[in-house]
């Protein structure tokens, strides 16, 4: 083998190698617009966190609003609420489970599992029945909950399913105080 010959392998290779280099760069940028465009847009950013104020909601009142195209009901609870949920015995509820993305794990379904402080003054949960997507009415039902008259789901006043076809207690979505007077849902 003369020495011309072992260059013509070695330019060879490098012609190979960057071919595929340039073709790999050229398929990334083709490709790159089409996963790009799955991002959320800016006004779905925009939306995926809220501000509520919630100063002048009086005690044993109820706000409903939008947050992801969804219902979320905050509640400030009176001491009768409060009382009546925290009394319910855990081995009564169809779903044991706390349903609270505050909250990492499958904790148990208590009342203080499940609301916003520790008095238990505030509930803040989505207001869509889990057994197919209904919004219940509040002050409604066997428990002094929630009711949802499509299909006879009743929550009780922490929003947990306590009879009907629901599988699971009403999700608490991610929540917290920015300041006595404001929640900040996402």
């Amino acid at each position: 083998m003369s020495h011309a010959e072992d260059h013509e392998g070695t330019r060879r290779d490098f012609l190979y190698y960057a071919t595929a280099g340039a073709g790999a760069v050229a398929a990334g940028a083709a490709v790159w617009p089409l996963i790009n465009q799955m991002n959320p847009s800016a006004d779905v950013q925009a939306l995926s966190s809220i501000r509520v104020d919630v100063g002048g909601l009086s005690e044993g009142t109820q706000l409903t609003v939008q947050w992801l195209g969804k219902p979320v009901f905050i509640r400030r609870r009176n001491a009768a609420d409060i009382e009546s949920a925290r009394s319910v015995d855990l081995s009564e509820l169809p779903d044991p489970i706390a349903r609270n993305a505050n909250i990492q794990g499958d904790v148990p379904a208590t009342d203080e599992n499940r609301t916003l402080d520790e008095a238990g003054e505030w509930l803040v949960m989505m207001g869509v029945c889990t057994h197919l997507g209904c919004v219940p009415i509040n002050e409604a039902g066997d428990f002094d909950g929630w009711f949802c008259p499509c299909h006879g789901s009743h929550y009780d006043a922490s929003g947990r399913i306590r009879r009907g076809p629901a599988p699971e207690n009403l999700p608490v979505p991610v929540a917290e105080f920015a300041d006595d007077a404001t929640i900040v849902l996402g």
